[in-house]
């Protein structure tokens, strides 16, 4: 190993010192104290920890001014400042209510210049040392006038339905209705009419056509007539998913798919839950419950004592509506025999593990693992392994990037083979530039909602000419267009929800991403003003990675168009080929899924 000569040993120390002091808040100092015998002293932070805050609720309703306390502390190096926010109807952004440098922090809210309606409040705190922290939000209703409210009683309906009006400043004597419209139109029709204090209603929906309808609530006094905001684009969905069990075959061992196919137009398809029931028996049991497309699940069959069953699949659409398949009878469940099957990785590239499950009553004396490419019958031995778990490394890069078939064969100890069901069509695709990774993560008012604040990480495997994502651009903050557009308008299930940017008219190379969620009423788009940048992440490995954020900003198109979803599958990200690494190789446009979804908001 060469040794550094002493005054070079110096100057890196140095250097490092100032590395570490940049960009970090609450560091007392870094010192590096270097003598002829090398050592080194630092001096820790004295707060590494940001402030704790929250708002104190001022009541279900305020009118006038109002008091607002914050509750802020730190243990470390104590609260700089407290800023107080509120973000009103109709807002686009948070607004500073005030700000308080001594405790304890209040603001002296008025309200009187403001809309009535509801009202989010949320606090900031910054300590000494400059960390800030972001409390949760509180939500009052300013009332400063005859203010009717009704609630909204969810996104999407079915049956009959509890709807809750809400009256502040009423007069002595008054009467509210409650009334529906298609979406779009004024075509007003009442669900109750007369209602007093404490205003409660029940909406039928069954005699309804499914699709969107607007909700309101008008209070009558003498001639004076108050209506409400309305709750607009509330789907009615009263009919039930359409389900087709997907024959699994017979007869049945080992590891085995078990698939439906699941339709719904009105509100999408929240899960499928396939059942069996054995001959014999008259009680439908659950095999698996599956919440994303596809609707398949793997399941060992062992866990079924041996016989014959039946098998079905129920449907449950987002509006709580069942559709059942018809049963897929006599499918005979049999794991006194041979079986084989072969597990691919999603990802061919690279060395790569393919996994057989095998069993045999007869006992296994090996298994076989071949690759041929597709639309070929040119099969090719990857190993012979003779000791469960059966498997092999397959060095990909020793082959063309294209399709590939993978099966396996078992050898038992009769000496008989049984060679499994082809998996078919796996891409092996070693291209230098890939789609590493997608996560996004909530920022914004409302989780399960797009809305500001809100960001999307996409990770490319190693650095790429960000010119070829835009052109001219330096990975420097970047003004765009983020466009929600419903699965529906692209001819995917509604639920496929699809994310793309633009800059100007002229498409973001980012490609698109399937966000496999329901954030976007049926057929419709919402746009957000967004913020573009660029950066780098280094693996564990070295390599260095390029990655673009994207930060939504106030929504510019389509606000009445957003519902907050729970449903959580995982993104799937397409990459654009016109992206290209430093030294101009296309990006590969295989499809990358999100890794976890803890944190996730798109």
């Amino acid at each position: 190993m060469m040794r550094l000569p002493r005054p070079v040993q110096l100057l890196l120390l140095a250097a490092l010192a100032g590395i570490l002091t940049v960009g970090f808040p609450g560091f007392s100092s870094a010192t590096f104290l270097a003598t002829t015998q090398s050592s080194a002293t630092v001096k820790a932070a004295v707060d590494w920890t940001p402030p704790t805050v929250s708002v104190v609720s001022p009541g279900t309703a305020v009118k006038g001014i109002t008091t607002v306390s914050v509750t802020a502390t730190d243990g470390e190096t104590g609260i700089a400042s407290v800023t107080l926010e509120q973000f009103g109807p109709g807002a686009a952004t948070w607004t500073t209510v005030c700000t308080d440098t001594v405790a304890p922090y209040s603001c002296a809210w008025s309200t009187s210049g403001l809309a009535d309606g509801q009202y989010s409040l949320r606090a900031r705190a910054t300590d000494n040392a400059g960390y800030e922290s972001t409390s949760d939000v509180v939500r009052t209703t300013v009332a400063n006038n005859i203010l009717v409210v009704l609630a909204s009683p969810g996104d999407v309906l079915r049956g009959t339905v509890a709807l809750a009006t809400s009256v502040y400043n009423a007069p002595a004597t008054n009467t509210v209705r409650v009334e529906y419209a298609p979406t779009g139109t004024t075509r007003w029709t009442s669900i109750c009419t007369s209602l007093t204090s404490p205003y409660a209603c029940s909406w039928n929906t069954t005699a309804l056509a499914s699709g969107d309808y607007d909700l309101r609530s008008v209070l009558t006094s003498g001639n004076l007539t108050a209506t409400s905001a309305l709750v607009d684009a509330v789907t009615v969905d009263n009919t039930a998913p359409s389900v087709t069990m997907v024959d699994p075959g017979t007869p049945l061992s080992g590891m085995r798919s078990f698939t439906a196919t699941a339709t719904d137009v009105d509100s999408g398809v929240a899960q499928v839950v396939i059942q069996h029931l054995r001959s014999g028996t008259s009680t439908w049991q659950h095999l698996c419950t599956v919440s994303t497309e596809p609707w398949t699940c793997r399941v060992d069959t062992a866990v079924l004592a041996d016989a014959s069953y039946s098998f079905r699949a129920v449907a449950t659409d987002v509006a709580g509506n069942q559709g059942t398949s018809t049963a897929v009878a006599n499918r005979v469940v049999d794991n006194t025999i041979s079986s084989i099957t072969v597990d691919v990785p999603a990802t061919l590239n690279g060395t790569v593990t393919l996994t057989a499950v095998a069993s045999s009553t007869a006992g296994v004396t090996s298994v076989r693992i071949q690759v041929a490419p597709t639309g070929t019958t040119n099969w090719t031995d990857l190993c012979t392994d003779t000791t469960s778990p059966y498997a092999c490394s397959w060095d990909t890069t020793t082959v063309t990037d294209g399709l590939y078939d993978v099966r396996g064969i078992l050898l038992d100890g009769k000496g008989h083979t049984l060679t499994s069901a082809v998996t078919s069509a796996q891409l092996v695709d070693n291209a230098p530039l890939r789609g590493a990774d997608v996560q996004s993560s909530n920022g914004g008012v409302s989780a399960g909602r797009a809305d500001a604040g809100d960001t999307v990480t996409f990770t490319y495997t190693t650095q790429v000419d960000l010119t070829k994502v835009s052109a001219g651009w330096t990975g420097a903050a970047k003004p765009v267009t983020v466009r929600l557009r419903d699965g529906a308008v692209l001819g995917r299930t509604a639920t496929d929800d699809t994310l793309d940017v633009l800059s100007g008219t002229t498409p973001v190379n980012l490609g698109s991403v399937n966000l496999r969620r329901d954030y976007v009423k049926t057929g419709k788009t919402a746009t957000f003003n967004a913020t573009m940048t660029a950066g780098t992440v280094t693996t564990s490995t070295g390599v260095i990675r390029t990655t673009v954020t994207l930060r939504l900003g106030a929504i510019v198109a389509g606000n009445n168009t957003l519902r907050t979803t729970s449903t959580n599958g995982a993104m799937i990200w397409t990459p654009s080929a016109t992206v290209t690494d430093l030294q101009g190789q296309p990006c590969s446009t295989t499809p990358v899924t999100e890794t976890g979804t803890s944190d996730r908001d798109l």
